[in-house]
């Protein structure tokens, strides 16, 4: 039997491009979303590297649940508007199957399956339709085993649920501009005047966006939601 045991339970991302096969190129989707996990990848390291695994999916891990949704969120940002993604996020014990080879199972990686797997079922209804980012925690599980689709949904962990319902859908409403201007302050080294003259508008222009089309509440959120443990 292979060992579970973990030291700290990891956070295990996988994702996978929404709507991919109705792409009228899908090479070119690949190689953008190639570029995306490596721009991620140099922001936000992983554990074991962001990386593509078949066709496109993506999978990475990382020690805490804050850096993980650091992560999802950027490759999202780095595709939107031309492309999308939904990730799922499983916490739990992993272990190595095939070091050489960088096989890894257990509950983290099933959690992780099961958490995109609700993501995908919850964006189908109209209420929830925005949902892109979803956590599954299994540490507490007394089997450890993840039977079904779900998210964490009962404690602590179920305020992780509610924020990403919000966060998304407020990512997801987002005009193309204003996607631009929260990708750019994503970087807490852009400033507001600087994203205005990218984007050939004025300052108070931008102040307004940030405002009134809640990417400054996208932005607080993700501040409390990456240094998550």
């Amino acid at each position: 039997m292979v060992d579970l045991k973990s030291t700290a339970s990891p956070c295990v991302l996988i994702g996978d491009l929404v709507a991919s096969r109705g792409a009228a190129d899908r090479r070119r989707l690949q190689a953008t979303l190639e570029a995306a996990l490596a721009a991620t990848e140099e922001r936000r390291p992983s554990v074991s590297g962001l990386r593509t695994t078949v066709g496109d999916e993506f999978q990475g891990t990382y020690a805490t649940l804050g850096e993980a949704l650091d992560a999802a969120l950027r490759v999202r940002l780095a595709l939107l508007p031309e492309a999308d993604v939904r990730v799922g996020i499983g916490r739990g014990p992993v272990a190595d199957i095939d070091p050489a080879r960088g096989l890894e199972d257990g509950p983290g990686w099933w959690a992780a399956r099961a958490a995109v797997e609700a993501v995908e079922q919850m964006a189908a209804r109209p209420a929830t339709r925005w949902l892109r980012t979803g956590v599954r925690t299994v540490d507490a599980e007394a089997d450890g085993l993840v039977r079904d689709a779900g998210l964490d949904a009962t404690g602590p962990e179920a305020a992780v649920t509610a924020a990403l319902l919000c966060r998304d859908h407020l990512v997801g409403s987002l005009s193309d501009r204003s996607l631009r201007l929260l990708r750019g302050l994503m970087d807490p080294e852009t400033t507001q005047a600087e994203l205005a003259t990218r984007e050939g508008v004025s300052a108070s222009a931008v102040s307004q966006r940030v405002r009134g089309d809640g990417i400054g509440a996208v932005l607080a959120a993700h501040e409390l939601l990456r240094v998550l443990p």
